[in-house]
């Protein structure tokens, strides 16, 4: 039954694919560059880092449902709150790997950048996220497996998805297809964060250099 409701709907089911998916993964592009841009400013001092990681573990504590249900009367319906929830959610993991990462560089190493000369931008951008990066890209593998059923959950407010197979067979059950209709959703949310974490492993391969690689 599944398999004739999948074949009929197939270029629906694959267009919901991709919508989830981008969505996604925008989201955790813009999750990266605000988590990044705040563990830069907090991370050098204790009490900042301390207040960083305690909205992100807090953050981890939202009920996202209750967390869209609350801005549909401020954002109402569609792709913004869609978006808004999946990023809030996205950067925690983030913003908590980027902090640690980050306060794991070698005082040394940044002694030594100065030393022959390198501005704090250089250091930052040549030394120090280099190095914190395998941290940042495990707490980014995290949070897009996360942030892939968020995504679904968030199809509450029509934002697009996969979502939308899961709370309509939902609405519906007992009814022609609605079991269909979820397995659907559940499932190619599950293909898809396996597929955006084998992504994300290449990425690290790509952009984490051997030499660190094979120091941790």
């Amino acid at each position: 039954m599944v398999f004739d409701y999948v074949t009929a709907r197939w270029d629906q089911i694959w267009f919901a694919s991709w919508q989830h998916f981008s969505l996604v993964v925008q989201c955790v592009v813009l999750a990266v560059v605000l988590a990044v841009l705040v563990a830069v400013a907090v991370h050098r001092s204790p009490r900042l880092s301390a207040v960083a990681n305690g909205i992100s573990a807090v953050g981890l504590t939202l009920p996202s449902f209750a967390l869209v249900g609350l801005l549909i009367p401020f954002l109402g319906f569609g792709v913004v709150p869609a978006v808004t929830v999946v990023t809030f959610f996205a950067t925690l993991p983030i913003l908590r790997n980027a902090v640690v990462g980050l306060n794991e560089v070698d005082s040394a190493l940044l002694e030594s950048a100065r030393g022959i000369g390198m501005s704090p931008f250089r250091t930052l951008v040549t030394v120090q996220l280099p190095l914190a990066w395998p941290i940042i890209l495990t707490g980014v593998r995290v949070s897009a497996q996360m942030v892939m059923g968020i995504a679904a959950v968030a199809a509450y407010s029509l934002g697009p998805g996969l979502g939308g197979f899961i709370f309509s067979g939902l609405s519906r059950l007992g009814g022609a297809n609605a079991l269909a209709s979820v397995v659907t959703g559940v499932v190619g949310v599950v293909v898809l964060a396996l597929v955006l974490d084998l992504l994300l492993v290449g990425l690290g391969r790509l952009t984490i250099s051997r030499g660190i690689r094979v120091q941790n």
